[in-house]
């Protein structure tokens, strides 16, 4: 015996749509809390592998960071960080703009230069799990 949708819905209480919505909302809730990681809050600026600077994102600054092909600058803003300028030739690092998010890295590698955003709470990675 096949229900029709018609059939299917008399058969639906009210509580039963209580439930569904429940579900909904605990799912969505969910979904926010695992995968929204930190907010970023400092930045860590590596030159040649070693660590240059860590910096918070709490002020504006812009910070030169040395390298073996001349000078990057990184300009951090609240909240957020970037490359503003860098010596490399395809300028990847540069063209990524503004990082926001906790773990997002920027590098620069013909001038081997890194910029990475950290928080103190990490970001969900499936990779990690």
């Amino acid at each position: 015996m096949r229900l029709a949708v018609r059939d299917w819905l008399a058969l639906v209480r009210p509580g039963d749509y209580l439930v569904l919505v429940l579900a909904v909302v605990l799912v969505g809730m969910l979904g926010l809390h695992f995968w929204r990681g930190g907010a970023a809050d400092r930045a860590e600026i590596r030159a040649a592998g070693k660590l240059f600077a860590t910096v918070p994102l709490s002020a504006p600054q812009l910070i030169t960071v040395p390298g073996p092909l001349g000078l990057t600058r990184i300009e951090i803003d609240v909240g957020r960080a970037r490359v503003a300028s860098d010596p490399g030739p395809r300028q990847y690092c540069v063209r990524q703009g503004w990082l926001t998010s906790a773990g997002a890295v920027a590098i620069c590698a013909p001038n081997q230069v890194t910029l990475a955003l950290l928080a103190r709470q990490p970001a969900y990675d499936s990779l990690g799990y």
